[in-house]
């Protein structure tokens, strides 16, 4: 299948990103993102000096990714379930702040968008019981899907290859991805992508325009963002 490289703006990488994924389904104890890139050393070299290791935008594919994960009622589905629908797959988890913070803005873009068919999944890479034990006090008005492993692999087909949340993908009702945006979404940007998700279903944008659209948008947003402090968006 050939890839497509969409450029994706990080907003507040300590703070936005969250916990790695690999340290909670390990056991380990939760711990915020670094702000710093990974330190690699050649292991063919070990008096070579360390240098950090600047990890690389996402290679995508162009169209959602085939896999399965279980729903709240151990039921397995596929993201082509949907096909049909704009979509945007959600990838959180119980113990990353900012996937929670996101959750009230997904119910009320699902609620308002119900003209458009917008569905939002949301892919919890997170133990189940956890899981289901935090949506009985914090309600998800949107399809559910939950994995351990299955859903580390998941994030990997996504072409994400430090899972590290939350992320959104965006994908318009052929199933072609139009974005992916790392880091906690906002109200602004959320609507600036959604309204070219809407052009491409109508016909009226081509996907690599949306595409091209969506980055500089994102850019735009993230500059104003930083000059302004967190009410913008």
């Amino acid at each position: 299948m050939r890839k497509v490289v969409i450029i994706v703006v990080v907003i507040g990488i300590a703070a936005a990103l969250g916990v790695v994924a690999q340290r909670k389904l390990s056991g380990e104890d939760s711990a915020t993102a670094p702000a710093a890139a990974t330190v690699v050393t050649a292991a063919d070299t070990p008096s070579a000096p360390e240098t950090p290791a600047v990890p690389p935008p996402p290679v995508i594919p162009q169209t959602l990714p085939k896999f399965a994960l279980a729903d709240r009622d151990s039921h397995p589905r596929h993201l082509a379930d949907w096909r049909g629908r704009p979509l945007m797959v959600n990838f959180w988890a119980t113990w990353c702040g900012p996937c929670r913070r996101e959750i009230p803005l997904l119910n009320k873009l699902r609620a308002a968008h119900q003209a458009m068919k917008l569905e939002i999944v949301g892919i919890a890479v997170d133990f189940r019981d956890d899981v289901l034990e935090y949506v009985k006090k914090n309600p998800i008005s949107y399809p559910l899907l939950i994995g351990e492993e299955d859903g580390l692999a998941a994030v990997k087909a996504m072409g994400v290859a430090d899972p590290a949340f939350p992320f959104t993908v965006f994908a318009d009702s052929q199933q072609r991805i139009l974005a992916l945006k790392l880091g906690e979404l906002h109200q602004d940007e959320a609507d600036f992508i959604l309204d070219r998700l809407k052009k491409v279903d109508a016909g009226s944008l081509s996907v690599a325009d949306a595409r091209q659209q969506i980055t500089a948008g994102l850019k735009d947003l993230a500059t104003r963002r930083a000059a302004t402090g967190p009410a913008v968006g």
